[in-house]
């Protein structure tokens, strides 16, 4: 499905307030990085704030933010630890929870700590809500190639769930979206009670949130499709904390009240399952891997002309060409993340979590 580019006016008409909201946990090497990204922004700097919430980082940083903070009277610094005691299963929706209802602006923003934004970024986002009137916006995140096998692969993936997302969410099929990029009104968040009744899961930030959303405000749900919007992140470095990551993401599965969503993702797993064991039974009967090869052939060609615009899109045409041969481990670690993602236990950021 291609989508047409958002074209914003050339007036650019009310100024939306925004509270960007950050959490960040051991964030000392990006940081610095992220705020820089937003302060550029082409945007009236008394319209927007900047809100890190810090979660008990044990490094630098809090003091990273605090400098800025002292700088820039509109960048502001929450540490959880001067505020929660004892464990909870979600401190990122806590730390959004609390900067929302500290921030001072109609309009949340929501992004990760080890993420870029263009300069453009406010700007689109003013555009977009003047003109589409949404109360809940979801826009794309890209991560960036390190090189390398693993993050070769992290990006095609990405790229392919990233084009579903804006396909899906533009076509108001279901509530796919990243927390890394995500916006909504202030009072709508409110009036869906927030992350009530979601508190108790540890991811779902985003995705889940958004189906709240898009249960009380039907067809005010929309997707910012622009090359200006994207929110850029560095990849996972070890594949060790790839899997865990995929892990958290398939832990929120089965907690969709959109029951659309939750049996395509049971269609994909089980597909992935039996290839996985069509693959396996091979080597016992090598006469099964003609008919294997022949399936992965038509997904492949299937899935390619799918994740053809999003690549245009990104400016990632080249990386197509690598899509075959991640196949077999794109299976393999399907498989796996929606197996451990079911237990509910990973590990993330230091912490074990159930």
């Amino acid at each position: 499905m291609k989508l047409p580019i958002f074209t914003p006016g050339t007036e650019m008409g009310l100024f939306q307030s925004f509270s960007i909201i950050i959490p960040a946990r051991n964030e000392e090497k990006n940081i610095g990085v992220c705020l820089e990204s937003i302060l550029k922004n082409n945007y009236p700097q008394n319209k927007f704030e900047i809100m890190v919430i810090d979660d008990f980082s044990t490094d630098n940083t809090a003091s990273i933010v605090n400098q800025y903070s002292q700088k820039y009277p509109h960048v502001h610094l929450i540490e959880l630890k001067n505020i929660i005691s004892g464990h909870i299963n979600s401190f990122k929706k806590k730390a959004i929870e609390i900067a929302v209802d500290r921030s001072s602006y109609e309009w949340i923003i929501t992004t990760d700590a080890d993420c870029m934004v263009g300069k453009d970024w406010l700007k689109l986002f003013n555009a977009f809500i003047n003109e589409k009137k949404p109360v809940f916006i979801a826009a794309p995140v890209l991560f960036t190639h390190q090189g390398g096998f693993l993050s070769l692969f992290q990006s095609l993936d990405f790229i392919s769930l990233q084009g579903i997302t804006a396909a899906s969410v533009s076509a108001g099929f279901h509530s796919m979206c990243n927390g890394a990029n995500l916006a909504y009104q202030k009072e709508a968040f409110f009036t869906v009670n927030g992350f009530q009744g979601l508190d108790k899961i540890a991811s779902g930030d985003d995705m889940l949130l958004m189906n709240k959303f898009k249960k009380q405000f039907p067809g005010k749900i929309a997707y910012l499709y622009h090359p200006g919007s994207i929110v850029q992140t560095a990849p996972m470095g070890t594949w060790k904390n790839f899997i865990n990551q995929r892990i958290r993401w398939a832990s929120k599965a089965t907690h969709y009240d959109d029951k659309k969503i939750f049996f395509v993702l049971l269609w994909v797993y089980l597909l992935n399952v039996f290839l996985f064991a069509v693959l396996i039974y091979s080597f016992f009967k090598p006469g099964l891997i003609v008919y294997w090869l022949g399936i992965i052939f038509i997904k492949t060609i299937i899935e390619l002309l799918l994740m053809y615009p999003a690549a245009k899109f990104f400016n990632r045409q080249r990386q197509l060409w690598w899509f075959p041969l991640m196949q077999p481990f794109h299976i393999i670690y399907t498989v796996i993340s929606g197996l451990f993602g079911s237990m509910g236990t990973y590990q993330w950021k230091g912490r074990k979590v159930h």
